[in-house]
């Protein structure tokens, strides 16, 4: 059940905590350098080994995709901490390697580093949801909605729907397009990296076939590419996520209450660079992903957040809408 603070509380909550977070700001250099060599050298050579197993199976290949789409996701994590400003103190260093992490992982660095920001100062607010976050209605604008957008957004929250086809289009063909409100340099990045992917495609095509490359580089996107999606859901659709009209949101709030504690597996801790104490990173997104379990093991404000573990993430794909009045996401059953 969701604890309900008092004014008094929140406010001594408020004041402690930028203090707290504060000593975790700083990054370092040597310990980003070496996220970046492990992380993309054994992208790059289970890539390679993939295509070498095309002539022995393609189970094996599929295999190595697995690990492959792992090291991915970790590559993505960079890349979403150079977008907040986090992995280097130099910026030009974090737009650099954001841009390079960003063009492996198929993500305009810029734009998504706006969408991204947006997404941070509006999550959990009732009245500002539409950018860089997962459509969620509540259950009077379902009920008082279409039959035709009745049936879009269930389609849009089935599952196979959004960790499939739906991860697919967000990477390999939304993020080819700038967004309406995309500034000047949001604009070029989307188009230099559509043309580096597409050069790359040609690059690899003509040297070892277009069909291999697509053999080998397809199963990494979609394995790695839905587990992203699924990270994403579940670090903000759990049963008692938090959910305000503008007037009443609260950032920490939003981020303590709305942002999960995904206590995973240490190797898939590792894979996801610690992604899942997204509690802490929604608070304060300047912490590097590498800071983020010590800033939590060692602050008891933190760890007072229950956590989410593999098991109990599943039942987050049964809710779909925000109940208003129960204060927390319902299945579509509740309708009934």
């Amino acid at each position: 059940m969701k604890v309900v603070q008092t004014k008094e509380q929140r406010d001594s909550k408020n004041a402690r905590w930028q203090a707290i977070v504060s000593k975790y700001h700083l990054p370092h250099k040597g310990r980003s350098v070496w996220q970046i060599v492990n992380s993309i050298i054994p992208y790059f050579i289970l890539w390679y080994l993939m295509y070498l197993s095309l002539d022995i199976s393609y189970w094996m290949t599929l295999g190595l995709a697995v690990l492959a789409a792992g090291f991915m996701t970790r590559i993505f994590i960079i890349c979403h901490d150079c977008g907040h400003g986090s992995f280097f103190k130099s910026r030009q260093a974090n737009d650099i390697w954001g841009w390079i992490t960003g063009i492996l992982t198929f993500t305009p660095f810029y734009q998504w580093r706006h969408d991204h920001a947006v997404h941070h100062a509006t999550s959990g607010d009732l009245d500002r949801r539409g950018v860089g976050e997962v459509w969620t209605l509540t259950v009077p604008e379902y009920k008082e909605s279409s039959g035709l957008k009745k049936l879009g957004y269930r389609l849009y929250r089935n599952p196979f729907v959004m960790f499939g086809f739906g991860s697919l289009y967000y990477f390999l063909i939304r993020n080819r397009f700038p967004s309406r409100s995309a500034s000047k340099r949001a604009f070029i990045s989307v188009h230099w990296t559509n043309f580096t992917l597409l050069a790359a495609f040609v690059l690899l095509g003509a040297t070892i076939g277009f069909t291999n490359v697509l053999l080998v580089q397809m199963p990494i996107l979609m394995i790695g590419m839905a587990a992203g999606v699924w990270l994403f859901y579940i670090q903000h659709q759990f049963e008692e996520a938090y959910w305000e009209r503008q007037e009443e949101w609260d950032y920490v709030a939003a981020a303590l209450e709305g942002s999960s504690f995904y206590r995973l597996p240490k190797i898939l801790q590792w894979f996801t660079g610690n992604i899942g104490f997204h509690h802490i990173h929604h608070l304060s997104p300047r912490i590097p992903n590498y800071l983020l379990e010590k800033c939590h093991n060692e602050n008891p404000l933190f760890q007072k957040v229950e956590p989410i573990t593999l098991a109990t993430s599943l039942k987050s794909l049964t809710f779909r809408l925000w109940d208003d009045n129960e204060k927390k996401l319902v299945g579509f059953r509740s309708l009934k």
